[in-house]
C-alpha cells in the first residue's frame, strides 16, 4: 500500500494518529509535512514527539529552522524550510539528520526538494471547508521502508 486517509475530528485526534505513527518510527525515517498554514503540522510534530516520550513543549521552528528533541527513545529534528524559498537549503547539512540516528519532520519540504532523501513519507493536510477542525491527513510512502510502515498502520487500525 502507497496511500491511506485519516480523518482527524479535532487536534486531539490528529495528536492520535501521530502517536499511532510515533510507534512504528525508527532511526532515520524522514516525515514531509505539507498543508497551508494552521492545518496542523506542528500539532501533528507534538503527537509524534508525545509517542516518542518526549516531554518538552514542541514549538514551530519557523525562525530557528531546526529545532532537536533528543530526551526521547528516538531524537526528533523537527525542521521548518519555508524561509529558505528563496536561499536554498544547501547550508544547513540536512543530510547529517536525515542519515542520522533520530527522526526528521519538515515542514514546507517543497523548499528543501533538491535536499530530501529519495525515501520518505509525506503526510498531507487538507482542512474540510464544512467543519473548522476536521483535517484530511494523507499519508503517500515515497520507498518500500514506507510501504512497510503503512502497511504496519493499516494493521494497527
Amino acid at each position: 500500500m502507497n496511500k491511506m486517509d485519516f480523518i482527524a475530528h479535532n487536534a486531539d485526534e490528529t495528536q492520535q494518529i501521530a502517536l499511532k505513527v510515533a510507534q512504528q518510527l525508527h532511526a532515520g525515517d524522514v516525515i514531509l509535512l505539507q498543508g497551508e498554514l494552521g492545518a496542523g503540522k506542528t500539532t501533528f510534530t507534538k503527537g509524534i514527539a508525545r509517542g516518542l516520550g518526549i516531554k518538552r513543549n514542541v514549538k514551530s521552528p519557523t525562525f530557528t529552522l531546526i529545532r532537536e528533541y533528543t530526551e526521547g527513545r528516538l531524537p526528533l529534528y523537527h525542521m521548518d524550510v519555508y524561509r529558505l524559498e528563496d536561499t536554498g537549503a544547501a547550508d544547513l547539512g540536512l543530510e547529517e539528520y536525515f542519515d542520522g540516528d533520530g527522526v526528521s519532520i519538515v515542514e514546507w519540504p517543497q523548499f528543501a526538494a533538491e535536499d530530501l532523501p529519495a525515501e520518505y513519507l509525506t503526510i498531507s493536510f487538507a482542512k474540510n471547508d464544512f467543519h473548522d477542525n476536521e483535517r484530511t491527513l494523507t499519508f503517500e510512502a515515497h520507498g518500500s521502508r514506507y510501504v512497510e510502515l503503512l502497511n504496519s498502520l493499516k494493521k494497527a487500525e
